[in-house]
């Protein structure tokens, strides 16, 4: 009979230790580390892109912009010269014309070659790709910090329900992790300026 008390005494023993958690709460604080993890992906990822997606835009749309002034400018300039007959008797007004409108069909063809291109001007197409790009990062970091308050929520009740929470108590004393809170102003969407 003592056998038996003692069999059922390591049996329980056994059978509680086994149920302490410890493992548990361990993948737990693990998930935790990966989702925040994943949260700093998030934001490095933003870090990494919108600067360089502003400036791919902005480079963009001034070299579309340089082209269309250059077009705007040739044609002001063949606007201001007075043509008539006399242009042939004079070398010097000839030339000028020659030379402005030498200016604008240069103008003209480096524009064509863009729409040819680019027929919608691909200025309009970065900001759309630039918007869908922020968008896209925004959502991806909103899903981190989900995805982090959650592993934070299954970690916290892990090391505050029994048996866990005596595991955590007497064995492991792992802090109470706390959830991603949006900091003061985070209400007001932030603004991108070119």
């Amino acid at each position: 009979m003592k056998r038996f008390g003692l069999f059922i005494l390591l049996l329980m023993v056994g059978l509680s230790t086994g149920g302490c958690g410890y493992n548990t709460i361990q993948q737990n604080d693990e998930k935790v580390i990966a989702a925040w993890g994943d949260v700093e992906a998030s934001y490095q990822r933003r870090t990494d892109l919108i600067p360089n997606l502003v400036e791919t835009v902005k480079g963009y749309t001034s070299h579309e912009k340089d082209t269309l002034t250059e077009v705007t400018e040739a044609r002001a300039k063949v606007g201001t010269l007075q043509v008539g007959s006399d242009v042939l008797n004079n070398p010097e007004a000839l030339n000028q014309f020659q030379q402005a409108q030498g200016s604008l069909s240069s103008a003209l063809s480096r524009l064509m070659v863009v729409v040819e291109r680019y027929p919608d001007l691909k200025a309009n197409q970065n900001f759309l790709d630039l918007q869908h790009q922020l968008e896209g990062t925004e959502n991806r970091i909103n899903v981190a910090r989900v995805r982090f308050n959650d592993a934070v929520r299954i970690f916290n009740t892990s090391i505050r329900t029994f048996p866990g929470n005596l595991t955590n108590n007497f064995l492991l004393k792992l802090p109470r992790r706390e959830p991603f809170k949006a900091e003061s102003g985070a209400e007001k969407a932030p603004q991108v300026k070119f």
